[in-house]
């Protein structure tokens, strides 16, 4: 049985180079929430609040994915003029740009509100996504909440987009009071949000995460190349797969 893994293994290995180049060819934006509700707990005070848990799928994610495919960081929420102004491109798409990402977030101290539409809008724009093919990974707590319209920019997207496709993780989202300020606010089963929007109009995928792993698990999912998905989720020598 040993053998057997090992040489499995090594399969993999050894088509990796192949695999890596068509799975990660598209530089990738990640859109992250840095908005007021990031610092808060969601079920019992003495657990971490989201912003801390994103900080440690971050760090166990992004080493595995960044060797691979160039990266960027933007983030919405804090820093603004007022509550809606914080969109922040922190980094354009880089190699190896994980530890660059992780101090970023680190330093990250959340305010404001969720301007989800007008921040990818702004990621997809650094992307180039007119005339390069491209990857947006959003991760979101909650709804629009400055009066963008998501769906109205996903079709936008879809149509004029060269290749993009906008991948959603919604992470522990809530039902946000301000919700009430988006044109387009729907009801989502299943842990989703209006952002969803995004990903069904451009072919992406929406992935509704609680924890921490579910969180690596989603940025691998939606940053990482085919060869890693395969290594780090399904082979026994995934160092996060439990005997």
């Amino acid at each position: 049985m040993i053998r057997k893994l090992l040489l499995s293994a090594a399969t993999l290995l050894m088509a990796a180079p192949s695999l890596m180049a068509a799975g990660c060819a598209e530089n990738a934006m990640l859109v992250f929430d840095g908005s007021a509700s990031m610092s808060e707990v969601t079920v019992r005070m003495e657990d971490d609040t989201r912003i801390v848990e994103a900080r440690k799928a971050l760090r166990r994610a992004l080493p595995d994915i960044t060797p691979f495919r160039d990266v960027g960081l933007l983030v919405y929420g804090p820093g603004g003029a007022d509550s809606c102004s914080g969109i922040d491109l922190r980094l354009p798409p880089a190699p190896d740009a994980a530890d660059a990402i992780v101090a970023e977030v680190d330093a990250l101290v959340p305010g404001g509100l969720t301007p989800l539409a007008a921040s990818v809008a702004q990621a997809a724009e650094a992307l180039d996504y007119h005339r390069e093919p491209a990857i947006v990974v959003l991760i979101t707590d909650g709804n629009e909440t400055c009066g963008g319209r998501p769906c109205a920019l996903g079709a936008q997207l879809a149509a004029e987009s060269y290749h993009l496709k906008v991948h959603v993780i919604g992470f522990r989202v809530f039902n946000d009071p301000f919700s009430w300020n988006s044109p387009e606010a729907k009801t989502y089963g299943g842990g989703a949000t209006v952002a969803k929007c995004l990903a069904d109009q451009t072919g992406g995928m929406f992935v509704s995460t609680e924890t921490v792993d579910d969180l690596v698990r989603a940025l691998r999912q939606t940053l990482g190349c085919l060869v890693i998905g395969s290594i780090k989720e399904n082979s026994a020598f995934s160092p996060d797969r439990k005997p």
